[in-house]
């Protein structure tokens, strides 16, 4: 592009008043492409380029158009070789021009005069020529230089007048795909700028893709793009969409990774699975002989649309796309990682393999990693309860160095995955003095619940933070928490009262203030299970036959036991202050208390034999209540095979001295 080197039989120079300013740099493509339709469709990419670096210069981080009092000449691109739509056809470049057109107030339908000045003979300008101004929005009479006709028009009728009718037409002869990603953009554009579906010229463009569409073959790319832009304007009922669909399932059967993906996000945006069921069971059973074949951003743009589209069904696809994940691991981009982590939360699976190489690539690669995909391996973590120490030193280090790029829910959701999953890393110390200062400088900055989630969570850890546990049960803190709109549910509660149960039994010397007793809840028991988990019945019948033969009958035991702090005990034993068991006639005699705990499979993580969090705070809080913890974990019972087997086990547990019973 030349300063005065002028391509077609316009000239335009303008600038724009303070109550207008911020369309010139939208003015400065408009102009260009509305003073020549045949010019517009000569434009090489290099100048939409150019035009879409100006724009992006004089807009905000938001993309909206910052005001100015800047005067610029508009300057046409110089001519450039016609090959069918080639210098027309770059949808990026198109779209970034339509994109801030967009942001112009077309519905408030003003008017933004745009003066043109044409000559029929230009010349180059020359040193001491005067320059040919267009005022924009002024009630200055026109400049004349020769035959000049001054002319009034909107953005959005220029383009829907002018502009687009010519390019359609030179679309007609251009290729297939070419056209059909040019009818694509057209109608993107008329979408952007909200003109009337129901227009001439929209309906034009849409009996030109019926056309198209009929006489044909097109790419399943362009295909799928073609129906998002016409879902977007018509709505899931659209007839082209309809046709799309059709297309698409004929293809099906031969579609690549890549066009597998692209369908698959085509489907999600209609958001209506059981409207294409059959072309959805399809696809899955397609993605599944493809599976050796897909790539990390095919796994993820796929695990992504599975999740918009609710298929939870497909449990067989899903599986496998985990474990095709596992060995492209190294090649996911943080963003892609977090989608494939995303829906794995989502459907609640995961693959060993998958775990394998997480802890295998990530320990690297979390130092660099987005702060978002550190919470959400974390959070993946503590969901499928996978207590992985590589992938947790590597956490604790990264937040040790990085604290202050992570924002205060992503720092509750790695000290939470870590206390549930009762993790202490090597570097604890460092560890926990960086969330002190943290919560410190940053405490108003969380939210009231997710504070008392990272507070709740180093409790499981045998940390007390009893700086900030004065806060939280300051009175005004509680007055905050109930601010929040909603009333306080027994899972806020709850926490509150098995930190201030914790602050008491483990932390005597604290002398601040405590939790009301009004908001104590009375049980730790839940649907959720947030701070215990019940017996499981089938562990229990498996020890029930054995604990009777042991004891003589069941006399001499009780199971589901309240305690007054609000826990529950499995099986409880009393004895008395020689040694002998009571049965529960005798109870008012107890001098010794055991408590039975029947350890499931639900109560460890998924992947060691360590404890959750909550259990491993529940032993140690009977602890100090006085029970003698006795614990009967699956793991070591269900290796016994005959009854008597299991009475010893059950006996050396119990009672490793001898014992007598009560008579």
């Amino acid at each position: 592009m030349h300063n005065n080197t002028i391509s077609c039989s316009y000239y335009s120079r303008f600038h724009c008043n303070s109550g207008e300013d911020y369309i010139i740099s939208i003015m400065k493509s408009v102009v260009s492409i509305s003073s020549s339709v045949r010019a517009v469709c000569q434009y090489s990419p290099n100048y939409f380029m150019t035009c879409s670096r100006g724009l992006i210069r004089h807009s905000d981080s938001s993309g909206r158009i910052l005001k100015s009092d800047v005067s610029f000449k508009a300057r046409m691109a110089q001519p450039c070789v016609k090959s069918s739509l080639g210098c027309f056809h770059n949808t990026r470049e198109m779209g970034a021009v339509a994109q801030q057109l967009s942001n112009l107030p077309f519905a408030e339908e003003k008017d933004y005069e745009l003066r043109v000045h044409p000559e029929k003979h230009l010349l180059p300008k020359t040193a001491g020529q005067p320059s040919i101004d267009t005022q924009l929005g002024t009630s200055a009479s026109p400049t004349k230089l020769g035959h000049v006709k001054v002319e009034t028009l909107s953005v959005k009728s220029l383009f829907e007048v002018e502009v687009l009718p010519e390019l359609l037409t030179r679309l007609k002869e251009a290729p297939s795909n070419e056209k059909t990603e040019g009818l694509a953009t057209l109608l993107g554009v008329c979408v952007e700028f909200g003109v009337d579906y129901q227009s001439s010229i929209v309906s034009r463009l849409k009996e030109e893709w019926r056309t198209h569409l009929s006489k044909t073959d097109i790419g399943v790319i362009h295909l799928c793009h073609l129906g998002e832009v016409a879902y977007n304007l018509e709505g899931k009922r659209s007839e082209i969409v309809e046709q799309v669909l059709d297309s698409v399932s004929i293809s099906i059967d031969a579609l690549t990774q890549n066009e597998t993906a692209r369908v698959y996000s085509f489907l999600a945006l209609l958001e209506d699975p059981h409207h294409c069921q059959d072309l959805m069971s399809r696809l899955h059973r397609h993605t599944e002989k493809l599976i050796h074949r897909l790539q990390a951003i095919n796994i993820s743009d796929i695990f992504h649309s599975l999740v918009a589209l609710q298929q939870r069904q497909a449990i067989a696809l899903i599986v496998k796309l985990s474990r095709r994940a596992s060995r492209v691991f190294r090649s996911f981009q943080d963003e892609e990682l977090i989608k494939v982590l995303g829906a794995l939360m989502h459907f609640g699976q995961h693959d060993e393999d998958f775990i394998t190489a997480m802890e295998k690539h990530l320990p690297v690669k979390i130092v660099d990693a987005d702060p978002e995909l550190t919470s959400v391996v974390m959070e993946f973590c503590l969901q499928m309860r996978c207590r992985s120490e590589p992938i947790f030193e590597a956490v604790a280090e990264s937040f040790i160095c990085n604290s202050e790029k992570y924002t205060t829910p992503q720092i509750a959701r790695q000290i939470i995955a870590m206390g549930r999953l009762s993790y202490l890393p090597q570097c604890s110390s460092q560890m926990f003095k960086k969330l002190e200062s943290v919560l410190s400088s940053r405490f108003s900055q969380f939210q009231p619940r997710a504070l008392i989630e990272v507070l709740h969570s180093c409790i499981h850890l045998e940390r007390f933070p009893l700086n900030f546990v004065s806060k939280v049960f300051s009175p005004y803190f509680l007055q905050r928490l109930q601010a929040q709109g909603e009333p306080l549910d027994k899972h806020a509660l709850g926490q509150l009262t098995q930190l201030n149960l914790s602050i008491s039994l483990e932390c005597r010397y604290y002398r601040g203030p405590r939790l009301p007793y009004h908001l104590h809840v009375k049980k730790f028991s839940s649907m959720d299970h947030s701070f215990e988990s019940p017996v499981e019945s089938y562990l229990y019948n498996q020890v029930k036959g054995p604990l009777n033969k042991l004891l003589e009958g069941k006399t001499y035991y009780s199971t589901r036991v309240f305690t007054q702090p609000g826990y529950t005990i499995d099986v409880e034993i009393c004895l008395d202050e020689d040694g002998f068991v009571l049965p529960l006639s005798q109870w008012d005699h107890t001098h010794r208390r055991i408590a039975l705990c029947l350890d499931a499979q639900d109560r460890f993580c998924s992947n060691t034999h360590h404890l959750l969090g909550k259990e491993a705070t529940k032993r140690r809080h009977l602890c100090r209540m006085g029970y003698e913890v006795v614990q009967i974990p699956y793991f070591e019972f269900e290796k016994l095979r005959t009854q008597e087997e299991r009475v010893q086990y059950l006996h050396k547990k119990i009672f490793p001295t001898i014992f007598r019973f009560y008579r």
